[in-house]
């Protein structure tokens, strides 16, 4: 394991990004392409973790063949469970509609796994959120479609925005349903020897 005071993201979320950020970690992002997609008889919990897996080693991968500076990957995923399923990014706008009729006036769980790797190792943690939604109006559903936000957002709303109305209490990690759980990304930068509360530098993407 190197010593770094940098890490790599492997995701694009602009929301995981602003959570290194508020923490103080020097990270750039790398550019991966891992399929989303169940397995048969996957679990909502093995998938997210296996993807958040898959993510941190595909990034390893990119690094070492663009023969990059030799840095730990953080790879994340998030997803909407509801009822046992998955509920993943809306197709249009009367899946959103149906997705949020079926979180209104209920609880549902956020999950969020988080993994970091180098070439010698990998660890991963899980964060589950129990998120209770108050009874959402028709007329609210569509308004909440119509500012875009639901577009591409696991289980068609965002926390951290426009859709923070329709959540009365949750019961886990905020930053979790945002996208990265501060707690358990700290855990994992210990293990690797990733300073927080750091000058924040603009890094160039890779």
């Amino acid at each position: 394991m190197v010593a770094t005071s940098h890490l790599y993201l492997a995701s694009r979320s602009p929301r995981r990004r602003e959570l290194l950020t508020q923490i103080g970690v020097n990270h750039s992002v790398l550019q991966v392409d891992v399929p989303e997609m169940p397995m048969s008889g996957e679990r909502p919990v093995e998938y997210v973790q296996r993807l958040a897996r898959e993510k941190s080693l595909a990034g390893v991968t990119v690094m070492q063949a663009l023969d990059l500076p030799e840095r730990p990957v953080l790879g994340a995923d998030t997803i909407v469970v509801s009822d046992g399923a998955i509920l993943e990014k809306p197709r249009d706008k009367a899946q959103a509609h149906a997705m949020l009729k079926q979180l209104s006036g209920r609880t549902h769980e956020v999950m969020t796994a988080v993994a970091l790797s180098d070439h010698q190792q990998s660890e991963s943690r899980l964060s589950v959120t129990e998120v209770q939604f108050r009874v959402l109006t028709d007329e609210e559903i569509s308004a909440y479609w119509d500012s875009g936000e639901p577009c591409d957002k696991a289980g068609a709303y965002a926390i951290q925005g426009l859709g923070a109305v329709f959540v009365s209490s949750l019961r886990g990690s905020y930053s979790g349903v945002v996208g990265l759980p501060i707690d358990m990304t700290v855990e994992l930068m210990q293990i690797f020897g990733v300073p927080w509360w750091q000058p924040v530098k603009d890094q160039p993407d890779e």
